[in-house]
Parts: structure tokens; sequence; C-alpha cells
């Protein structure tokens, strides 16, 4: 399938607010009212606070890129990504049987581009013998953020996977993609020259 032969959206929203939800419910993409902590609900609440942090990561390459060039490839990259995002939680707001091929999904192609990418940027990298934690540079620390709140969404989807059928590729692609925010975290670091930090854990300051 092409994404060029996605459905646009037919939407016009003037009022944000419309009271429908005052009682605790809310509307998925078929029109049935669902309670608002329904795991569905969770699953693509957590996909949206994903997507809100990715674009905190293009605001601080952004503050950064005139210092470093290289980082408009990961800006761009991010920026696809949050599109990608949303067509991923528009699979999770839509019950399976309202499902069909106009709307936007995750599509094979959308994981295997993040692969090749995961391996262009992982390529001039050192070889971990530990794990890092977070920090080094502000982009970094926001490229982690991502990654875990990433990690929470699949397991959103997996606990949802267990009491609904759900396209395989969305837990597949947040697998993929937190993947990437590791790798893309680590390169941040090393194009701004900043070291890692690894963990130790006979570590001591003292």
């Amino acid at each position: 399938m092409d994404k060029k032969n996605f459905k646009e959206p037919n939407i016009t929203i003037n009022k944000v607010y419309t009271k429908t939800g005052d009682s605790g419910k809310t509307g998925l993409v078929g029109g049935q009212r669902v309670s608002k902590d329904d795991i569905r609900i969770e699953a693509y609440g957590e996909v949206d606070e994903l997507n809100a942090l990715i674009g905190g990561c293009k605001h601080k390459i952004k503050l950064k890129v005139d210092k470093c060039e290289e980082l408009e490839l990961l800006s761009n990259i991010l920026h696809r990504i949050q599109h990608e995002l949303f067509n991923l939680g528009t699979t999770l707001a839509t019950l399976p049987e309202d499902l069909n091929e106009k709307m936007p999904c995750i599509l094979d192609e959308d994981i295997k581009r993040l692969e090749v990418e995961m391996d262009q940027f992982n390529n001039d990298l050192p070889t971990l013998h530990s794990f890092v934690l977070p920090g080094g540079s502000s982009i970094n620390i926001w490229l982690h953020q991502a990654r875990t709140v990433c990690r929470k969404a699949e397991r959103r989807c997996v606990t949802l996977s267990k009491k609904s059928n759900l396209d395989k590729n969305v837990i597949r692609y947040l697998n993929r993609l937190s993947d990437a925010l590791f790798v893309f975290s680590r390169w941040a670091n090393c194009i701004q020259n900043f070291e890692e930090n690894i963990w130790s854990p006979n570590y001591s300051d003292k």
C-alpha cells in the first residue's frame, strides 16, 4: 500500500471544548463512546505523550543546529516520526472492525526505514561494553526521555493486544522506535563531542 493512498483528515476544529467528555467518556474514530481510562485510550494517550516529547527533542536540536549542522538530519527524521506516530494513534483509536485500507497506519516500510536509519547512525559509534546513563547533552537527555515513554506506550499496547486484535505493526514499530531513540541519543552526544556516561556498578565519587 502506498502512503499517498491514505485518506486525508476530514475534520474541522473551531471549538476546543465540547463538554461531551464531562461524564468521563470519550469517542473513538468509529463513534463508539468508551471510558477515558479504557486501555485503548491509555495506549494512544501514551503515544500522544511520546509525540509531544519528540517535539521537545526537535526544539532542543533547533537550538543547537547552528553549532552542529549534522543535527538537522536527525531533526528531519524526528519530524517524520511525529507523523508516523499520529498514523499509529489512528489505528489505536479505531476498533478493529472499523479499520480500512484507506486509514493511516504503520506500514512495513516505516519499520524498515527506521532499521536502516539506526544502522547508519550506529555505524560510527563506539562499541558499548556496558549500559549508558542519560546525560552529556540536553538533546541526549530529551531523547532518553522519549525512549522511556516509547517503552511505556509499547507496554500499554501489549496489554491492549491481549484484549483486542491489534495490527502487528503497532508493537513492532514502537519496539523499533525505542531502539532508534537510544541510538539517536548516543549519536547526538557523539556528533557534539560530548562524552558518554557509562554505567559502572562499582562507581563511587569518594
